[in-house]
């Protein structure tokens, strides 16, 4: 079954792109329907329909939620379609079976007001005057560009070089799109520049090997890693005084999105700037804002009051 799965996951590297994290989901969510099936006396090759609904209603006595239930069926049914395409199997057992609907749940933002603040309190989060530096920029960039952690942590310095106006960013599936720049994420960014040239400077004098990343870091990746900034945002929001619990780098980024739309930009170039692939995802954004509509009337309507 672990040849199965190799080979499955390679493909998707190979045709579809997939990111590492995906790949990552995909090989644990497998695995995992695997060792089930041990339970059962079965595999990959022989297992029908029965074993693949009786593992879902595994998923759902052990309390696992409607979203992690449809990832895990998803990642079952591709394994299976790959597996009919390949000729490994004369039948799909899964493609028949229908799983969980998702419940659309509205992205947690901030208030421009909780922003200010966070933004602020980055400038006083840090040991030293280097990490504070570094971050106002993360944070600064963070909002005004609405990155996903990912290419914000492994952005290339030599794409902010020469104070750009807009920043090339490559997203998910490797696609590329540019974002642009606000003055005080190139304040921002100018100002960790000078500190964190310098640190590199002085590590090539050493024998080591400049870093290619705005962010440098000494662990593998060689940039900050993503679990590091997401804790580097609680501790900013603490300064801040902001709730750690409704902060996180996914809502600064739904903050990003909702406060644009609020402002008046346009559905379609949100969803540029965000890089998703369809504006049905971006069109989330319209209802969080419908929502607090909705609550502003409840709260500050004469008429309002039971």
């Amino acid at each position: 079954m672990q040849n199965w799965i190799e080979t499955f996951l390679e493909a998707m590297y190979a045709e579809q792109d997939a990111s590492e994290n995906t790949l990552k989901a995909y090989s644990a969510d497998l695995k995992e329907f695997s060792d089930y099936l041990v339970k059962e006396k079965s595999d990959f090759l022989h297992a029908n329909r029965n074993h693949i609904e009786g593992y879902l209603v595994s998923l759902d006595t052990r309390g696992m939620a409607q979203a992690t239930r449809a990832r895990r069926l998803s990642a079952v049914r591709q394994l299976y379609r790959f597996a009919f395409e390949e000729g490994w199997r004369e039948n799909d057992p899964a493609t028949q079976i229908r799983g969980p609907k998702k419940k659309r749940h509205l992205p947690k933002t901030l208030t421009e007001a909780e922003v200010d603040r966070l933004l602020e309190a980055a400038q006083q989060t840090g040991r030293a005057n280097m990490d504070r530096l570094r971050n106002s920029c993360l944070m600064q960039l963070l909002y005004a560009t609405g990155l996903r952690v990912t290419e914000l942590v492994s952005l290339p310095v030599a794409s902010v070089r020469g104070n750009p106006e807009m920043v090339l960013v490559r997203g998910k599936g490797d696609k590329e799109r540019l974002v642009p720049l606000s003055p005080p994420a190139k304040m921002a960014i100018a100002a960790w520049l000078k500190p964190r040239d310098t640190a590199e400077d002085e590590a090539e004098a050493k024998g080591i090997q400049p870093s290619r990343f705005l962010f440098p870091s000494n662990g593998k990746l060689g940039h900050l890693t993503r679990i590091r900034f997401y804790t580097l945002v609680k501790e900013i929001a603490v300064v801040a005084g902001v709730s750690p619990e409704t902060v996180t780098p996914h809502t600064l980024r739904h903050a990003f999105a909702t406060h644009l739309l609020a402002g008046g930009a346009d559905l379609r170039v949100i969803q540029m700037l965000l890089g998703h692939a369809d504006v049905a995802t971006t069109e989330i954004y319209t209802h969080v804002l419908d929502e607090n509509l909705k609550t502003l009337v409840l709260k500050h309507h004469p008429l309002a009051e039971d």
